[in-house]
């Protein structure tokens, strides 16, 4: 059985072991040490990954109580080996899983809800509960969570006899009878958990929720503790900069330019809309009423404004076609008539210009792939055959 170094101490980043044995498998080997600082993968915690003699540790997991470690290259059965542990992911893991602990902790005291469900990755720490908390009793969690980092209280771990086991009070996911390792939280959570933690809270540094998503009866949450909290912080710090900088208005300002700025974005849209209106008004009324269909290109007009123009053009023409887009993206069409069924008419031209849509017999919308010297032809061949 490999003599597990994280549980004795779970700051240990270097330390020297005996290969005990080390096989191929599929390209790699797995080596079994007599001693390991190399946490497994396990109860939502990543494996740990480092150097191992000379060689790349790539994956560390456990089977049979034996601590596997996959590696890049071979080492000797019997050599002395010295590992040393990729220490800033570990740090990072540990600094999220017990930041976890004091959230769940937290939640499991106030409301009574279970964790039932835990992954944790570069994207964060996300953690499932059987029951839901709106935005504001999530955001004092995170306050209290924080709180208990400030205070710096120490975290500690025990193995409980099973005849102690049954008298304590502690959160687990499974029922367990023998082997279990608590991790206790001082003034804030026990928990039944096989990962390393920090030794004090006050190394998380700060804790943040940053989503919560509802889950049939419970509540998804994502958040970011210690390192991975500070680089995101940094990272929307800079975005903020950026934006602030853009809009020449104060970072704390920033919310309310952007809001300025939509709202006039939204008053030129509504004269923009006013102006098309009257470009097509006008463009209508000095065609004059004629037995050929007639088309339409504005490149830059939407669905509506398109069916605008058309159902205006149809009073004066058989069947009004109306295009607007590029020859690179494609172009969507309305067609209008009232003297003909259209369905036909556009089931023709998606045919022949790689297209789609559908609708009623007096007004279909749809798209084509097809440049615009490809639609006026067609236009016209079409127009020469009927």
């Amino acid at each position: 059985m490999t003599r597990k170094l994280y549980y004795e101490d779970s700051h240990i980043r270097e330390f020297d072991g005996v290969v005990r044995s080390c096989a191929e498998t599929d390209g790699s080997f797995e080596v079994v040490l007599d001693k390991t600082a190399f946490f497994p993968e396990g109860g939502g915690n990543p494996a740990d990954t480092g150097l191992l003699g000379g060689v790349r540790v790539l994956h560390t997991f456990e089977r049979d109580g034996e601590v596997i470690h996959r590696c890049d290259g071979p080492l000797e059965i019997g050599s002395a080996v010295h590992g040393e542990i990729s220490w800033e992911k570990r740090f990072s893991n540990m600094q999220s899983h017990t930041a976890e602990h004091i959230v769940s902790g937290i939640v499991h005291r106030r409301h009574g809800y279970a964790n039932v469900g835990f992954h944790m990755g570069e994207e964060g720490v996300i953690v499932d509960f059987d029951g839901y908390m709106d935005e504001l009793e999530l955001s004092d969690i995170e306050r209290e969570a924080n709180k208990a980092v400030w205070r710096d209280v120490p975290v500690t771990q025990s193995f409980p006899t099973p005849e102690e086991l049954p008298h304590l009070e502690y959160r687990s996911k499974l029922e367990l009878t023998e082997n279990v390792r608590l991790v206790t939280i001082e003034g804030v959570d026990v928990c039944a958990c096989c990962a390393p933690h920090v030794k004090r809270t006050g190394e998380i540094g700060v804790i943040k929720i940053f989503e919560s998503i509802r889950r049939k009866n419970g509540v998804r949450i994502r958040m970011l503790a210690g390192s991975r909290a500070y680089a995101d912080y940094a990272r929307r710090a800079g975005s903020v900069a950026a934006v602030s900088a853009l809009l020449c208005a104060p970072q704390d300002d920033v919310a309310e330019a952007v809001k300025r700025l939509l709202a006039e974005r939204d008053g030129l849209s509504y004269k923009l809309g006013g102006l098309k209106r009257r470009i097509i008004q006008n463009e209508v009324d000095i065609i004059q009423n004629t037995g050929e269909n007639l088309a339409f290109f504005e490149p830059d007009f939407d669905t509506k404004e398109l069916q605008l123009l058309a159902n205006a053009a149809r009073e004066k023409c058989p069947v009004a076609a109306a295009f607007s887009g590029d020859d690179e993206a494609g172009y969507r069409y309305v067609l209008a008539s009232g003297v003909h069924d259209l369905r036909p008419t556009a089931q023709a031209m998606n045919a022949a210009l790689r297209g789609r849509g559908g609708g009623r017999p007096e007004l279909v919308t749809g798209s084509v792939k097809a440049t615009r010297a490809e639609i006026e032809e067609y236009l016209r061949s079409s127009a020469a055959g009927e």
